[in-house]
């Protein structure tokens, strides 16, 4: 495993974000850990944030993209945020988001930030894929503002769980429009790391709390 993906689960452990316990998840699903990016909250948790995405960026992508885009409301700062970070490695690339609902005056439109242009490689940044909903949702506002090409979708976790058939959520939406999908950590690195290690001296997951979410996996999980 990349020492970066290391990082990055102890990094999600230490903002909270990375929890384990008893929860329900939107889909009803009873689950032994949860992964919530709207907990980051401080400007120096956004700025290593954007960093473990720039990371991911380049292991998986390289430089095949043209343009950043992050769907509203979580994909904001974290396009936002990933766009600094490359900038600082030398990588000054465009950004965009979605609002909600189109704005009819001033600038007027859906699209915030960079217009895309026929033939630009758009870099989706987004938090958890569960359903996929929200790409659903933009893909089509993105090809209706130029005709795009996808080159790729990068989520913080992939929870490896089965979306409507036997593949994970993040494959099927990757096939579904024909990109390829990466997450910075997938739940098995995560069980593989922190069964191994302590973070600041506490062992989070124990042997318990392993079998719960090897459990888990094997009633919900892909086994494609």
């Amino acid at each position: 495993m990349e020492d970066y993906k290391r990082r990055f689960i102890e990094f999600m452990v230490r903002s909270d974000v990375l929890t384990f316990g008893d929860f329900t998840t939107k889909s009803g699903r009873k689950t032994p850990y949860f992964v919530n990016t709207g907990l980051y909250r401080t400007g120096d948790q956004m700025r290593r944030l954007g960093e473990f995405y720039a990371d991911a960026i380049e292991a998986s992508v390289g430089n095949d993209y043209d343009v950043l885009f992050g769907p509203a409301y979580k994909g904001i700062p974290l396009v936002v945020t990933t766009a600094v970070a490359l900038s600082a490695r030398g990588r000054n690339v465009a950004f965009c988001f979605n609002r909600k609902e189109a704005k009819d005056h001033g600038e007027k439109g859906v699209l915030v930030g960079h217009q895309p242009s026929d033939g630009e490689r758009v870099l989706i940044i987004e938090d958890v894929t569960t359903a996929g909903t929200s790409i659903r949702e933009t893909v089509p506002i993105l090809r209706h503002a130029a005709n795009i090409e996808l080159a790729g979708l990068v989520v913080s976790a992939d929870r490896k769980e089965r979306g409507t058939g036997n593949d994970t959520a993040l494959v099927e939406v990757g096939r579904e429009f024909s990109m390829p999908t990466f997450a910075i950590v997938t739940v098995h690195e995560v069980i593989e790391h922190l069964s191994e290690n302590d973070v600041d001296g506490k062992r989070y997951l124990t042997d318990d709390l392993k079998a719960k979410i090897l459990a888990y996996l094997v009633e919900y999980g892909s086994q494609v």
